[in-house]
């Protein structure tokens, strides 16, 4: 019976201990009322592994994307939520999807960060048809801002250009 009890034990502190691991790289990132839980240092490693490949085949240096001027700068909490779904969605179905490269290592890694952020639209999606997570004029116009930036190239330059600014929506998350 005693050894019963403790087999028990052993097993649950196991279970905790794996899960603790699991779970140790993610953030959980508060953008509003909705919770999103991120490994931003994976995030983070697989773009540093690829942000000098990418951003040495951007061939327009004087151009930004995400930091024109108030894109992502003084982002109300309210609004917090929505621009994060917006960007979700614009790497994922805009950015994402262009960028291929020759080199399968690259692809690797692209899709690896794709993967995480389709993962975290969905319950960014999840909050928003809860309607946890509200648009307001101000987040439509922030990602207005960041669309006429990416249509004003072409599809394979601006995904591109996007790709190497990822660390620019990185850093805003983690400041939010």
């Amino acid at each position: 019976m005693k050894g019963s009890h403790l087999f028990l034990c052993l097993l649950s502190v196991s279970c905790c201990c794996s899960r603790l691991m699991l779970t140790a790289g993610n953030k959980i990132f508060h953008l509003g009322p909705c919770r999103v839980s991120l490994s931003i240092t994976e995030i983070r490693a697989g773009f540093n592994a690829i942000k000098a490949s990418i951003q040495a085949r951007d061939p327009i240096k004087t151009l930004s994307i995400l930091s024109h001027p108030y894109s992502l700068h003084k982002v109300k909490a309210s609004d917090r939520c929505c621009i994060a779904l917006h960007l979700f969605d614009f790497y994922v179905d805009k950015v994402f999807k262009h960028c291929k490269a020759e080199d399968s290592y690259l692809n690797r890694k692209i899709s690896s960060i794709a993967n995480s952020f389709l993962s975290a639209r969905r319950k960014l999606e999840q909050c928003h048809q809860q309607n946890q997570c509200p648009c307001g004029q101000e987040s439509d116009e922030k990602l207005e801002q960041v669309l006429v930036n990416y249509e004003g190239l072409n599809v394979t330059s601006a995904a591109i250009k996007s790709l190497g600014e990822l660390d620019i929506l990185l850093d805003w998350m983690e400041k939010s």
